[in-house]
C-alpha cells in the first residue's frame, strides 16, 4: 500500500459486504455501510458486476460471518476486548451497536486508510461510542503489541483479535512476527481469527487466481506469502498459539451457504482459521 493513499482492497471489501447485504435474498451478514463510507469516486470504479465476479467475493463475506460467530461465543466466555488488526473499512462498531457499548473495540490500521475512514464517518454525521479506539499504525514498522501499548488496551484482559485479508500481503517473517506479538500482549485463552492463502497457490496457473493476483497487484498490494496447511499448527505453536480450527474455502462455504445465496459459486484458496493463546507452562 502506498503511504499516502487508503488501501484499495479495504475499500473493495467494504463494497463487497454492502453488495451482499443489499442484493442477496438471504444475506449472511448485514453490513450496508460500505455504500455510505466508501467515497463516490471509488464506488464508480468498482461496479457491482465486477465485485460479484471477484474470486474473493465469497471469502470476504464468509470470513466476516465466521469471525463474528466466534466473537459472540468468545464474549459469552469472558472476552471483553476486540482488536481488529488491519481494520480497513470494517463497520462492526456501526452495525453492532450493542457490542460497541459493552466491548472495548480497538481498530488498528495504516494512518492513510484510517484517516479516510474517520473522515467519511464524520461526513456521514455519525458518532461512535467512547468504547471504540482508533490506533493509527504502520504495522510494517511497528508491532501490534507496540501499537496497542499506546492506547487504553489492557493486556491482562481476555481479548479477541481479528486479522482478516492481510497475511497474504506480508512476508512470512512479518506474519510470524505478528503472531508472536499478539501472543505477547494477551493472556492465555485469548483468540485470534485470521485468513491465509496456501503457499502452493502462489505458483498456480489457475485463471481465477491469476485474475485475482493481477487485480490486487494493480492496486499496489500484491500477494507475498502463504502458509502450508499441514505445517500451520507447528508454525503457530512456535509463536505460543494453538490452532483450533482451519477451514478451506469449500469447507466454509459448506458451513454457511444457503439456498439462493449469490456469488458463492466461485471461491479462492483462502483459509479462515481460529487460534488460541496457549497457556504458559
Amino acid at each position: 500500500m502506498e503511504n499516502l493513499t487508503a488501501s484499495r482492497t479495504a475499500l473493495a471489501t467494504a463494497l463487497i459486504r454492502a453488495l451482499h447485504s443489499r442484493t442477496d435474498p438471504k444475506p449472511l451478514i448485514d453490513d450496508p455501510w460500505g455504500d455510505r463510507l466508501v467515497p463516490a469516486s471509488v464506488r464508480t470504479t468498482m461496479t457491482d458486476d465486477a465485485l460479484l465476479r471477484s474470486p474473493a467475493f465469497a471469502n470476504v463475506i464468509l470470513r466476516s460471518r465466521f469471525t463474528e460467530d466466534a466473537l459472540e461465543s468468545a464474549v459469552r466466555g469472558g472476552v471483553r476486548q476486540y482488536v481488529l488488526i488491519g481494520a480497513g473499512f470494517d463497520s462492526f462498531a456501526l452495525r453492532r451497536p450493542s457490542y460497541s457499548q459493552n466491548l472495548d473495540i480497538f481498530e488498528i490500521d495504516h494512518p492513510a486508510t484510517q484517516q479516510l475512514k474517520r473522515e467519511r464517518i464524520a461526513e456521514c454525521g455519525l458518532e461512535l461510542p467512547p468504547s471504540v479506539h482508533f490506533i493509527a499504525a504502520d504495522l510494517s514498522q511497528q508491532s501490534v503489541a507496540a501499537a496497542l501499548s499506546q492506547s487504553a488496551y489492557d493486556p491482562a484482559v481476555l481479548t479477541f483479535f481479528s486479522w482478516l485479508g492481510v497475511t497474504m500481503y506480508l512476508t512470512r517473517e512479518a506474519n510470524l512476527a505478528t503472531f508472536r506479538s499478539v501472543a505477547s500482549c494477551s493472556p492465555a485463552g485469548s483468540l485470534l481469527a485470521f485468513t491465509y492463502i496456501e503457499s502452493a497457490i502462489l505458483q498456480s496457473q489457475s485463471t481465477a487466481f491469476q485474475e485475482l493476483q493481477a487485480r490486487v497487484s494493480s492496486m499496489g498490494e500484491p500477494f507475498l506469502s502463504g502458509f502450508e496447511p499441514a505445517l500451520l499448527a507447528g508454525d503457530l505453536r512456535s509463536c505460543e498459539l494453538e490452532l483450533m480450527e482451519d477451514l478451506t474455502g469449500p469447507a466454509i462455504i459448506d458451513r454457511y451457504k444457503r439456498a439462493g445465496t449469490r456469488g458463492f459459486e466461485r471461491h479462492s484458496s483462502s483459509h479462515v482459521a481460529l487460534a488460541r493463546r496457549a497457556s504458559v507452562v
